[in-house]
């Protein structure tokens, strides 16, 4: 038994809040990734300290507005975001109505004593500040940024640690707080192995659609919502349904049943090509074989569907936190805004007519992914915890250094060919590599 094998397994806090499900997904990203990277030496608790189990009546009803706000008021939701983004309006909301979260944290804080905690919503970071101080001392807090441009000020929370930011818009924020450059640290949007695995090639597309139960030649609109559904997703669905007839639609309402049942009602009206879904597991399969995602521009979402290399046509931004992430998208050339039900039906149709444009939206698209960001943000918060593993991460890197190196050599040889036999084009093989690692990294930079 190595020693690794015989140190129990560190205790880690990731404390989630349940407003939308991107702060779920992007914390289960991270302890998958942990597990995957340093197997047996991390165990992962996720607390929601919003609206878990035992979470006081008056701050449940209140997490609960959030989701008939942002589809039937996103102007009302849009005004609490704005008033507690300001520095009074923020430390009056967590005195009042977000009052009962800091007792939240400090419980589970003190009841599983971590070895780090890990935020994954902005109204968590100063609560786990505190409880850190009174129940941990010397246990870092590391906060990890899930909305993509413009962040709520809850979020950038100076006495945790480190930040982890999505996007250099975030960066400067930070730095615009004035944070020391080393506060915070960009990675990206952390998304699920599922999503990593990255585009397919045409022809399991076209596999993965017929074990889907989708046409394999008929062009591919997925329209959703985010986990709540949201965005007016029935009128663009049967919009689209209605007006383009020659193409197949996948409408995922996520846990809107409102809306899947009234969606599964009108389906038969479009002869079988209006496929109509609740919350589902596999969302990877459905973003991979689209070719279109219709969506409401989530930070998620956008990250999940660039690493499937899906075009993306924005339809909507929730007031606030949403703000700016329609424009990196489109600045990206990764996908159209289309705020308007004639806006979204051009852009459908030109991109199921023009293959050309179609194909370059997905390039970009897949350009912005970051399907490592995971694994990079599992390596922060271990090395956080364990310094000695950051040492063998930077070994194991030197390591496969050394070996590229090598093997750059090998092929460099005279020796090692015959002179002229190398095919054109397939010169300096070694260096050819070495230029496409370091244009993903530029991509990754630039990405999500």
């Amino acid at each position: 038994m190595t020693p690794d094998q015989a140190r129990p397994a560190a205790p880690l806090l990731f404390v989630i809040g349940a407003t939308g499900g991107g702060h779920r997904s992007a914390a289960l990203a991270v302890s998958e990734a942990l597990d995957r990277a340093y197997p047996g030496q991390f165990a992962s608790v996720i607390h929601d300290a919003l609206a878990g189990r035992g979470t006081p009546l008056r701050l449940r009803f209140v997490v609960s507005l959030y989701a008939p706000s942002i589809r039937l008021a996103p102007w009302l939701w849009g005004v609490s975001w704005r008033f507690s983004d300001r520095r009074w309006g923020l430390a009056l909301v967590r005195r009042t109505a977000f009052g009962a979260v800091r007792g939240r944290v400090a419980d589970a804080v003190s009841a599983h004593r971590p070895a780090a905690v890990v935020a994954f919503h902005g109204m968590v970071t100063w609560p786990a500040v505190l409880a850190r101080q009174h129940a941990r001392p010397g246990a870092p807090v590391i906060t990890v940024v899930t909305d993509l441009v413009t962040t709520h000020r809850s979020w950038r929370e100076p006495a945790v640690d480190r930040i982890v930011v999505p996007s250099s818009a975030v960066g400067r924020s930070c730095q615009a707080d004035g944070m020391a450059p080393g506060q915070w640290t960009e990675i990206g949007l952390p998304v699920a192995a599922d999503f990593a695995a990255g585009p397919l090639p045409e022809r399991e597309r076209r596999t993965l659609r017929r074990a889907l139960g989708l046409s394999e030649d008929r062009f591919v609109v997925v329209v959703t919502g985010g986990a709540e559904g949201a965005g007016r997703i029935f009128r663009k669905a049967t919009a689209i349904a209605r007006r383009l007839d020659d193409i197949s639609l996948v409408a995922i309402c996520g846990h809107n049943e409102l809306l899947r049942r009234r969606l599964t009602r009108t389906a038969p009206r479009y002869g079988g090509r209006l496929t109509v879904l609740g919350f589902v597991g596999n969302m990877a399969d459905w973003m991979r074989c689209a070719d279109v995602v219709v969506t409401k521009a989530g930070p998620g979402t956008i990250a999940e569907a660039a690493c499937c290399g899906a075009a993306l046509v924005l339809t909507s931004r929730v007031p606030g936190q949403e703000e700016g992430n329609a424009e990196f998208v489109v600045a990206a050339g990764a996908g159209r805004w289309a705020p308007r039900l004639p806006d979204l039906l051009t852009a459908v149709n030109e991109l199921r007519r023009d293959p050309v444009i179609l194909a370059r939206m997905r390039a970009a698209s897949a350009r912005l992914a970051r399907p490592d960001a995971a694994a990079a943000i599992a390596r922060v918060v271990a090395s956080m915890v364990n310094p000695e593993l950051a040492s063998a991460d930077l070994a194991s890197a030197d390591l496969a250094s050394a070996d590229l190196a090598s093997a750059d050599l090998a092929s460099a040889d005279p020796g090692s060919a015959e002179p002229g036999s190398a095919e054109p084009g397939s010169a300096e093989p070694g260096r050819r590599e070495r230029a496409g690692v370091g244009d993903r990294s530029e991509h990754a930079r630039a990405g999500i």
